[in-house]
């Protein structure tokens, strides 16, 4: 495997998801619900040995907030979030409920991946506000 863009987070790692997106997406098809496609990506992720915490429950941001509100599909070796959807289109609803988890966690990167689409095409989501911004040049 060569990795073309250098600048890419976790690119073997995300490679190596991307493969297991696939697959699950090709043994089970698209008609499945998202309970069936995490329980596909647990055992491909236990195959390929690779750590992960399935309905990871983010704690309280705020006091109020309902116990075990924010329940993360997948967080992968404690870098990515992973978001499973079967559904006509994700939303931005469920971009906004990414970028949460991603600022709840300070993790760098999620995917959202939705299983029912035809082509399947994972969603690398960064988390902009780990990253430093050089308005230098402006």
């Amino acid at each position: 495997m060569e990795i073309k863009n250098k600048n890419l987070l976790y690119p073997k790692l995300s490679y190596v998801l991307n493969g297991i997106f696939f697959k699950a997406h090709n043994d089970l098809g698209r008609f499945r619900n998202e309970k069936q496609y995490a329980d596909a990506i647990e055992r491909l992720l236990q195959d390929k040995k690779i750590e992960y915490v399935r309905e990871y429950h983010l704690s309280k941001s705020f006091d109020g907030e309902a116990k075990n509100r924010n329940i993360v599909d997948f967080l992968v070796e404690s870098k990515i979030i992973l978001e499973i959807k079967a559904k006509t289109m994700v939303s931005r609803e469920d971009y906004y409920q990414l970028r949460r988890y991603l600022s709840s966690t300070n993790c760098e990167l999620g995917i959202i991946v939705n299983f029912r689409r035809r082509q399947l095409v994972p969603k690398r989501v960064l988390n902009t506000s780990l990253f430093k911004r050089d308005y230098s040049e402006y």
